[in-house]
């Protein structure tokens, strides 16, 4: 006597061939036993999930592997057509948004460039200048000044003069009495080698500083240089003066923040309820005394 067939039961909706004798079922992988069968309906719904609006997109089943044979009905030469132009449209977008990306950034540092050169030599000198030039040079370096700035700004020269600093720092001893903590030096060990979280260069701040450089040298220059007739010398003037001494601030507050992180101290643990008294020297060691 024949065994009776294996109800159907649906790994979407769990639901069986008794619940809804009408609807379609389909065996779409190689599975077999309870996940063999599934509702046409149900696949339907979980494909549409799974290409997340690509109906192009290859699914496979998350059980055996097996890639379902998805068959679509032919379509009219109207909708076949615009079919391919929406296909096209979509692949070449990335590469039309990319370009339009590429050409916005170069035409700004083109205007960057030109607004720099008026800024640096003067506005009617500048116009001037590049009236002059040849069209192609202008394309071709004006761009190249924001990115000149830019890279100046990655050099950090003032991580050598901090180290120059670190090992000649017993030396300025005689300067205590003027700057505080200015001849102290750096106690050896990992702390001298590692850099404080707080000076890692960001994005933004590299990008900002490097860009807003000339207007900040021409302003240092025309307020300390007046008396100097070109324009262009007292951008220079200006923007040498800034960086010297941005750069001594930055290398005497970096000292700053190496002696804060070595004179920290870890205090001893105490239960909730106790006063935490003052900390006592210990005698042996000279180093504090833990707190009874």
């Amino acid at each position: 006597m024949a065994e009776p067939a294996e109800e159907r039961h649906c790994w979407v909706c769990f639901g069986t061939e008794r619940e809804d004798r009408a609807a379609e079922w389909v065996c779409p992988c190689r599975c077999k036993g309870s996940t063999k069968w599934i509702h046409q309906a149900c696949l339907q719904r979980w494909l549409d999930e799974k290409q997340k609006g690509n109906s192009t997109g290859s699914v496979s089943c998350p059980q055996c592997g097996t890639e379902y044979h998805i068959v679509f009905p032919k379509l009219g030469p109207l909708v076949y057509f615009l079919h391919q132009v929406d296909r096209i449209l979509s692949r070449a977008s990335p590469f039309a948004m990319a370009g339009i990306v590429v050409g916005t950034v170069y035409w700004s540092a083109v205007t960057y460039g030109a607004v720099t050169v008026m800024q640096v030599v003067g506005h009617k000198k500048g116009l001037d200048v590049m009236e002059r030039a040849d069209p192609l040079f202008l394309l071709m370096g004006l761009p190249t000044i924001p990115v000149m700035l830019v890279l100046g700004r990655l050099i950090r020269w003032e991580d050598y003069v901090l180290r120059v600093w670190q090992k000649y720092s017993s030396k300025l001893q005689a300067l205590q009495a003027l700057v505080p903590g200015i001849g102290r030096p750096v106690p050896p060990g990992p702390l001298a080698e590692s850099r404080p979280q707080s000076d890692h260069p960001s994005l933004s701040r590299t990008l900002c500083g490097a860009l807003v450089f000339p207007t900040v040298a021409s302003l240092v220059g025309r307020l300390l240089f007046r008396r100097v007739d070109s324009s262009m010398q007292r951008t220079i003037l200006g923007g040498i003066t800034f960086v010297a001494l941005k750069g001594v601030l930055k290398v005497y507050f970096r000292q700053q923040q190496y002696l804060l992180q070595a004179d920290r101290r870890i205090l001893d643990y105490l239960e909730p309820g106790l006063e935490r008294g003052p900390a006592l020297p210990d005698e042996d060691s000279g180093t504090e005394g833990n707190l009874s």
